[in-house]
């Protein structure tokens, strides 16, 4: 079972997430926080999986109450992912939230079965961002001055067929769309991805893609 903690100063929307979330089969809520103090609180004691976090709350808000539950996980821990839920997709908070450790994006206006589906790839150890959250993110960092990203050095450490595959991860394709582009097993594309992200002591997809844009190694209109 996949664990949850639902983080939102809306009783409402707390509420409303709870019952679409608790009505999976695989997913069962542990416990909701109407602040990003109280969330932390939360998360240390209920030891969520997934915490669907607001980024606009009272007394700390959801990207402060991030950066705490990731720096405060024991060394080797996964737990919790932060998927960040939002009315908002303005390109400062995107930057922010996976800058801040955040293993998704997601607007609050989204689907209900894409919900149900964030928590599912956030809790496997995969980033995910929205489709428009990927286009600004896009348009971020494509608008700034190359000089003014970090030097690629970091990536020689990846082969030729890992750097194609970081490219197309920053592109926003799952796994079975990359090894259908490359003409390899999913399985393969798993074990590129997971070498990827040890060589680069990246957490997850989510910070694959921030890095490629940072780096340049994908540009915008690509």
């Amino acid at each position: 079972m996949i664990r949850v903690l639902i983080a939102d100063d809306q009783a409402m929307v707390r509420q409303g997430f709870g019952a679409l979330l608790a009505a999976q089969p695989d997913l069962v809520v542990v416990g909701d926080a109407a602040n990003g103090a109280d969330a932390v609180t939360a998360a240390r004691r209920l030891d969520p999986d997934v915490v669907l976090m607001d980024v606009r709350m009272p007394v700390l808000d959801g990207l402060a109450a991030t950066r705490r539950l990731v720096g405060d996980r024991p060394e080797g821990s996964e737990r919790p992912r932060v998927l960040i839920l939002t009315t908002f997709d303005l390109d400062d908070y995107v930057y922010e939230a996976l800058r801040a450790g955040a293993s998704g994006f997601l607007l609050k206006d989204a689907p209900a079965a894409d919900l149900v589906h964030a928590v599912r790839v956030v809790a496997g150890g995969e980033g995910l961002l929205a489709p428009s959250v990927t286009r600004r993110l896009i348009a971020e960092f494509a608008a700034r001055p190359s000089r003014d990203r970090p030097r690629p050095t970091t990536l020689s450490a990846l082969t030729p067929r890992e750097t194609e595959v970081l490219r197309l991860i920053a592109r926003g394709l799952s796994n079975g769309e990359i090894a259908a582009s490359l003409v390899v097993a999913e399985q393969t594309v798993k074990t590129h991805v997971g070498r990827i992200l040890a060589k680069l002591g990246l957490r997850d997809r989510a910070q694959a893609v921030v890095l490629a844009y940072e780096t340049g190694l994908v540009a915008a209109g690509e």
